[in-house]
Parts: structure tokens; sequence; C-alpha cells
């Protein structure tokens, strides 16, 4: 379980080089940061099985507890509660320099460029700094606001949507939310298994497209191929776009996360012959299930980024598509989660990440 005796327990394996204090305190907060990404797991693990055991009844997800609108504005009822809750969550064991990593900073007076300074670096930080906020003039109250309505809404949340909730324009809503999409990662702990690997096509339909751009064929030509697998013990999901769906292509994605699984199990795509411990289902022969081989779980996933594809967003770029994935696959991830925690997991995937708005609008 997701306890503070766990925390404690992991932290104190923590080592710090003392030769180099600043580069050793910045190993010692990436290995907290690895250390709170295991205790999610462990937390989530624990909480599947508590739900499966409780007799609560209620709509969804009766078993975690969520956030109201207006309980939310009383967690961060000002700018400062906001900040603050960004500084516990980045530096929960300790505040460190966003620069070199030093933990020799100190306060400053108001008015200085930042709150703190680095005694080893002699720069000025903030929580910003290092993180995907660096350089926003956002409020921190919106950050959080767009991080909940991003985090609770199952299908995702168009940039006018947050431009009308947040009253920002649509343009800053946009980049907001590709840099929040940009904290969430993959599911960090290989895959154990057993786990369902399919591959997917997102793009527009034949018909729909402008006379110009018309191929003359229909199927999956010209979209873009995303492959994905999901562990089922965990409930994991690592997915990403891929150039080809051929076996090395599939074969090396399936490698990077799960080598040693107990189990695969796809559909009959040629692209996964050879794979040890592997079964599948003929799907073009209307076979779906077969005991324990099928890919509903994986399928699941990706009937729900598909409704949002056409019902919220209806595009997806084949630029920005791996940062939607991402944020389908990382909301996925932490269901089984409160929603404070979810949020938390959020804020701490912020730091060491940057998106400067010139790279993300290059060619």
């Amino acid at each position: 379980m997701y306890s503070k005796q766990r925390a404690v327990h992991l932290n104190k394996n923590l080592t710090v080089s003392s030769s180099n204090k600043p580069i050793g305190n910045y190993i010692q907060n990436l290995t907290l940061a690895a250390n709170r990404a295991i205790l999610m797991v462990e937390h989530m693990q624990g909480r599947r099985a508590m739900g499966k055991a409780s007799k609560r009844k209620g709509p969804g997800r009766a078993d975690r507890e969520g956030i109201s609108l207006l309980k939310l504005m009383e967690l961060f009822p000002t700018e400062d509660s906001a900040r603050q809750w960004f500084e516990d969550v980045r530096w929960a064991a300790g505040r460190y320099c966003g620069h070199c990593g030093s933990t020799d900073t100190h306060a400053v007076a108001s008015g200085k460029p930042m709150p703190y300074r680095c005694s080893h670096c002699r720069k000025y930080f903030s929580v910003r700094t290092g993180s995907i906020m660096q350089a926003s003039r956002l409020s921190f109250r919106k950050w959080v606001f767009a991080m909940y309505l991003m985090n609770t809404s199952l299908k995702g949340v168009s940039s006018m949507k947050l431009h009308r909730d947040l009253g920002i324009t649509q343009k800053t809503a946009w980049y907001l939310a590709q840099r929040i999409r940009q904290a969430w990662g993959e599911a960090g702990l290989p895959m154990a298994g057993p786990v369902e690997v399919d591959e997917s096509y997102f793009g527009g339909l034949e018909k729909n497209r402008h006379q110009s751009q018309k191929r003359g064929t229909s199927g999956v030509a010209g979209k873009v191929a995303v492959v994905g697998i999901k562990d089922r013990h965990t409930n994991q999901i690592t997915a990403r776009p891929v150039a080809r769906t051929d076996k090395a292509t599939l074969h090396g994605f399936i490698g990077e996360h799960a080598a040693g699984a107990e189990a695969f199990y796809t559909d009959e795509h040629r692209g996964y012959q050879g794979l040890p411990r592997h079964e599948t289902v003929n799907h073009s022969a209307g076979e779906y299930v077969r005991g324990r081989a099928h890919t509903q779980g994986i399928d699941s996933f990706w009937a729900t980024l598909k409704r949002a594809h056409k019902g919220v967003f209806h595009h997806f770029s084949v630029k920005h598509l791996h940062r939607y994935i991402t944020e389908f696959a990382g909301r996925h991830n932490v269901r089984d989660l409160d929603t404070i925690q979810q949020l938390t997991a959020l804020a701490a995937g912020m730091t060491g990440k940057r998106l400067p708005y010139q790279d993300l609008i290059a060619d």
C-alpha cells in the first residue's frame, strides 16, 4: 500500500555522493521520483484489491475519493496555496535548486526576480524552474485547475473549453494543454504480464478528405499506426505512434516494455509471430475470445481514445499525436488513485521536462 512508512523505507536506501554534493542531491531527487512511481503502483494494486472486497455501492468508481469543483476551490483558495502545493510535491524531501540540484538554497527578500537562490550556482530559481512550468506567466491556480479538468475528463478536454473555463486565450490554452500532456509519462515498471498487445490507426476517413488530398484508397492508407501494450496484472498501459507495423518494430516495442512477460495475447497480425508464450485470436474470422486469449483490455483503451478523437478534439495532427496518446495512457494508469493523488502524480511528472513554444511549433 501507498504509505508514509513504505516511503521512509525506500528513502533510507538512498545514497548521496560525498565528492560532489550537488550532483549527489540531483541523483537523490531523481531516485525519490522513481520511488514515488513505485509507491503509486503499489498503492494502485492495493486499492484494486480493496475495491473488489469493498461493499460500497455508488455510480462510477465509488471505491476512490474524488474532488468536486467546490472542493477544489476550497483546497486552492489563493495563489499562495497553489504555489505551496506545487512546492510540497516537488520538494517533498527538501528544497533543491532547479538549475544544479544543490540543496544549499535559501529564500530571498521580496522584490528579487525569484523567491529562492542557490548558494552553489548562485542562480535564482522558483518551483517552476527546471519543470514544464518554466517561463510560464499563468498563475499557479490556473495550472491546478487545468490539470484537474484534464485529469478528471475521461475523454479529454479541448483547448476551446480550457479557454472558456480559465479565461485565457485559445492559443494559450492549447499550449498549456500540450505542456500538461508532456508531464504524463509511460508506465515506468517492466510489465510482467500477462500482456495484451494490439495496434490501431488514427486519421481521417477517405470520404471526408478534400478532393486534392484523396488517395483513392480505403482502410488504413494515409493513417498513423499506434501500438499499445497492457499489463493485465497492474492494468498499466503504454502506447506510442510507430512508423510501421512490421515484425521488427512490434517485437522491438514489446521487448522494451515486456520482454519477460508470462504470456502474450494478440490478434492474428503477422508482425507478432515468433513471440514466446504467445496466443492469438483471429479477429478476421470473428473470433474475439478464446479462454484467456483476447485483446479486449487494450481494445477498450483504443475505443476511449477514438471517441475522444471524434467527439472532443475532432483531429489529431501527426506531429502532436504522441502527446495525446501519452495523456490517455497516463490518465488510465492512475485511474485507481484518489483524485488528489492523481494530481500529485501529474505535478511530480512535470519536473525535469521542458516544452518551449518554439520547439512545440517547429517543423
